[in-house]
């Protein structure tokens, strides 16, 4: 038996990618999926092979954004080693009017930059 055909740590990895596939259906609830796919392999493939789109049908529509660590991906767009396929949900409100009905609420004092004013300062500056 010729030692180069036994497979070491060295050459499993090399054939072998470790993925995650991430989605959040809701705010707070995040589904993750640990992959070891072949080294040839797309977006797609790990999307298909993770199970979230059986178990969750809104993923499979042309609206969803799918991303590697942050940076928006294609379907076709090959993977690396420990990559983190991220499906994004579309936006439900907009957030220039989430973060204006949120400073309604909670006022100017409790407002993220203006919470530090200075004495006498008009509210919001």
């Amino acid at each position: 038996m010729l030692l180069s055909n036994v497979p070491n740590k060295l050459t499993v990895s090399k054939t072998l990618l470790h993925l995650s596939v991430i989605y959040a259906p809701k705010a707070r609830e995040v589904h993750e999926t640990k992959l070891l796919l072949n080294v040839p392999c797309t977006v797609l493939q790990a999307l298909q092979q993770s199970g979230l789109l059986l178990r969750y049908p809104e993923i499979d529509n042309l609206d969803v954004l799918i991303g590697v660590w942050g940076h928006k991906a294609k379907l076709d767009q090959y993977l690396r080693d420990h990559d983190r396929v991220e499906i994004y949900r579309p936006l439900r409100v907009d957030p220039k009017v989430a973060r204006r009905e949120r400073f309604v609420r909670q006022g100017s004092r409790g407002a993220g930059l203006f919470i530090k004013t200075r004495v006498g300062a008009k509210a919001g500056y």
